[in-house]
């Protein structure tokens, strides 16, 4: 199976009241470690990367190639769609043309006019080449890619119109932020999440900063219309606290096992990636849903 749009999950995710995992990646490693998870889970899988680690990777067109790759080559038959995560105008376009199969443009930081005539010119480019598209009303808090929002709730309003230029989801803000939770977070505003999906008719919707929010919340915001659940901080937070163990233990200094190969360094932190997308494939609901 070739990597698709994400487009047919997602609905199917919103139909079953589940959502769909959206993990970053960030090398070889961290792809091959999710899909293979993914693959035994029987779970469909959004491969996402920010415009920073594809810069990182070496460009689109490389992460592009090196996901459509180890996908062929590790046999994966569960549905992967390839997504841009926080596109600029310039980077969504790019990565159309890279062999994405779909694409976030992110213009929540522009005057809403502008970000509703480059969101329209996007969905109808990506369209014309079965590329999924997702947009952005309101802010996401935190940074990312240079990009920092307090974290603006969406407008419910403003989010109706962007949905009716035929947007496949979209990312509106509910008080989520990228990173890591301080401990006086307010929590999901749910009301704001209802209105929203009371005036976009039912249109799919995505929680960006899916780390650190309690399950239950989680949970909740699917059942009210989230469809994709954007994950990235977890899963460093977990390749790192394997890697350190690795490295407390002294192993990287056991010559005669040859500790310090970089397979060998990097094994507990990919199989620490998979165990914890095992669990979140579980705790939103797609764990099986490509049977």
């Amino acid at each position: 199976m070739a990597l698709v749009s994400a487009t047919e999950m997602i609905n199917k995710a919103h139909e079953g009241h589940y959502a769909i995992c959206a993990f970053n990646i960030n090398n070889l490693e961290w792809t091959k470690s999710i899909l293979l998870a993914c693959e035994k889970a029987k779970a469909p899988v959004i491969l996402e990367v920010s415009e920073g680690a594809n810069k990182y990777m070496c460009g689109y067109k490389t992460v592009a190639d090196m996901v459509k790759n180890i996908h062929d080559y590790l046999k994966i038959t569960v549905p992967v769609a390839l997504h841009l995560d926080h596109g600029t105008y310039e980077g969504a376009k790019a990565c159309i043309e890279a062999g994405y199969t779909s694409v976030m443009f992110d213009g929540s930081h522009y005057p809403f006019e502008e970000n509703l005539a480059k969101s329209k010119e996007i969905i109808e480019l990506a369209h014309a080449k079965g590329v999924s598209v997702e947009c952005e009303v309101g802010g996401i808090g935190g940074s990312e890619d240079g990009v920092t929002s307090s974290g603006e709730k969406a407008d419910p309003e403003e989010c109706k119109v962007i949905a009716g230029l035929g947007v496949d989801f979209l990312a509106a803000g509910i008080g989520n932020i990228h990173g890591i939770y301080p401990a006086n977070w307010q929590g999901l505003d749910f009301e704001v999440l209802k209105k929203i999906q009371a005036v976009t008719d039912g249109k799919p919707l995505v929680l960006h900063g899916g780390t650190g929010i309690p399950y239950d919340m989680v949970r909740k915001a699917i059942s009210l219309g989230v469809s994709k659940v954007n994950i990235n901080t977890e899963l460093q937070l977990e390749f790192a606290k394997a890697e350190r163990t690795y490295f407390e233990a002294k192993k990287d200094l056991d010559t005669k096992n040859k500790g310090f190969d970089p397979r060998k360094l990097l094994k507990p932190g990919c199989e620490a990636i998979e165990a914890k997308v095992t669990e979140l494939l579980k705790a939103f609901g797609s764990y099986g849903k490509a049977e």
